[in-house]
């Protein structure tokens, strides 16, 4: 009986090493001056920068749902990374942290350097946006376990904060403003709705236009990521929102006290004409509690504050905080 190897199981360690080098640049990319050490240690290490007076460490993970499939399916993985990184990041800011450092867990049947290497390329991108440095990963080749072909991915996000400042429900108040931040498009939630709508229910294709422009182009455009925006106007914000899954409805009550209701006006909000398509055949509730609609973040803010907010970013207001129970109604 001839010995078998690690390779004729399916895992070619090779191929990993040589993942390994091609990412390096990538990820050197990203570096800031508190990033230690170098490539290859078995942990990633970054020094606390200084001035906080009560500094807390947040930490958020996330992953990028079926919206991979999308990707495996068109070949395209240079955005899905991105993605990665603007699901984490995008929540860290919710509790006015920023936004540190980033590792990855990239988990597949069997490697491929050049996809493999494209999907970090956009984890690297992101991380260069959102203005975080990423340290460290794990690669996984796991036959068996993931069909041919396919992939996963999970992120996760450190950031520091003071401890007087984590806590926004105390600064939102009756009279303040909604501001929404315009989304760049679906995001990274509702994929299997999207899906299930546009290539079984309307049969659609990955060339078919919309608006003039390629459907898969559309659906894999990438989670905006909006921490350099948070950085700008911190000063001026009472709370945020990042909207994902569950939509405005869902998520805006998270940074609202007990005693405040937010009132949303549907008729200020700019959808993009993704939605406006699929609401051709989703009822307007189940939009509402899936999608972003178009705002990614929702920002509230004092009525003396909205002018400024308005002139350094591309948000628009969309409603207000009354007196009422602790939801968000869309009128």
């Amino acid at each position: 009986m001839g010995s078998v190897s690690y390779k004729d199981a399916g895992v070619d360690i090779d191929a990993g090493a040589q993942f390994v080098e091609n990412i390096k640049p990538l990820v050197k990319s990203t570096f800031d001056s508190n990033v230690l050490g170098g490539i290859g240690s078995f942990a990633g290490a970054y020094e606390l920068p200084g001035g906080y007076k009560k500094p807390v460490m947040l930490g958020a993970t996330d992953g990028v749902g079926t919206k991979l499939k999308l990707a495996i399916e068109s070949g395209k993985f240079d955005t899905v990374g991105i993605d990665l990184v603007a699901m984490c990041v995008n929540d860290l800011i919710c509790n006015f942290g920023t936004p540190l450092f980033f590792l990855d867990y990239y988990a597949t049947s069997k490697l491929d350097i050049e996809e493999s290497t494209a999907v970090v390329s956009g984890i690297a991108e992101g991380c260069r946006q959102s203005e975080c440095s990423l340290i460290g990963g794990e690669t996984a080749e796991m036959p068996g376990m993931y069909a041919p072909k396919d992939f996963d991915l999970a992120g996760f996000a450190v950031g520091i904060a003071e401890k007087d400042e984590m806590n926004r429900l105390v600064h939102a108040k009756a009279g303040d403003r909604l501001i929404a931040l315009p989304s760049s498009g679906i995001h990274s939630n509702g994929y299997s709705l999207v899906r299930k709508l546009f290539f079984e229910k309307l049969d659609y294709k990955f060339d078919t236009l919309v608006d003039g422009k390629p459907l898969i182009d559309i659906l894999l455009e990438p989670t905006r990521i909006y921490v350099k925006t948070f950085k700008k106007l911190k000063h001026k914000i009472n709370a945020l929102a990042h909207i994902t899954g569950g939509g405005i409805i869902e998520n805006l009550p998270r940074v609202l006290p007990d005693n405040l209701q937010a009132v949303v006006y549907k008729d200020k909000i700019r959808t993009l004409p993704i939605f406006d398509l699929m609401a051709l055949h989703v009822e307007e509730t189940e939009m509402y509690r899936t999608f972003n609609m178009g705002v990614g973040m929702v920002l509230v803010v004092s009525s003396e504050n909205v002018d400024y907010i308005l002139e350094n970013s591309d948000g628009y207001v969309i409603g207000e905080l009354r007196a009422g129970k602790k939801e968000a109604v869309l009128v």
